[in-house]
């Protein structure tokens, strides 16, 4: 039974950014599943302009009626996906980071219940549901080193699951919530180094 302790995330004091133009937020949903734990992720839809096609957590930008980055990241995820606040118990939250589209992204890790949920075909594709032991499985995941325009030197994680990649700004919450929750670590030596080419 492959299972995270989230203890450590109840917790855990993030950092938070204020030097982003935008700021959004997300909810990475965990759920249990026949005494194992799964993550729950969406595929953006292919006709959005940023993103297309990506996998992310259920989430988006704040909006004036949102009082709380949390209020933004569950109304987002009601919207996405069809789940309800009601559903949610948030364990905590994890260190805030930049997009390449300046924004501040917040994340919120949260257990959700075990059901079906309904993508909203005007955001999301499809909702994968993504067992933690494949996540965890050093056999599926890789890294990179870039040379990013904005922010310079940077390591980018792929983790190939069930036939979906979850990278980008996902894939750095995601490294954060599982070297916290579990005995992962991202490993020191990248695969690869395009930082140069």
């Amino acid at each position: 039974m492959v299972r995270m302790n989230v203890e450590p995330v109840a917790a855990y004091d993030p950092t938070e950014i204020d030097d982003q133009p935008y700021d959004a937020a997300v909810l990475a949903p965990v759920l249990d599943r026949d005494g194992e734990h799964y993550l729950l992720f969406t595929k953006r839809a292919d006709h959005l302009g940023e993103h297309p096609g990506q996998m992310s957590f259920p989430g988006g930008g704040t909006e004036p009626d949102d009082d709380t980055l949390l209020e933004t990241a569950l109304r987002e995820a009601n919207e996405e996906i069809g789940l309800e606040a009601h559903e949610v118990e948030v364990v905590g939250q994890l260190d805030d980071i930049r997009t390449v589209t300046e924004y501040a992204v917040t994340p919120f890790v949260a257990r959700v219940p075990d059901r079906e949920y309904v993508p909203d075909e005007s955001e999301v594709a499809e909702v994968a549901v993504l067992p933690l032991s494949g996540l965890l499985d050093r056999r599926n995941y890789e890294s990179e080193r870039r040379d990013h325009p904005y922010y310079g030197d940077i390591v980018i994680h792929y983790f190939h699951v069930d036939g979906y990649t979850v990278w980008g700004a996902t894939g750095r919450i995601l490294v954060q919530l599982l070297e916290l929750t579990t005995d992962f670590e991202a490993p020191e030596r990248l695969d690869r180094d395009r930082s140069r080419v």
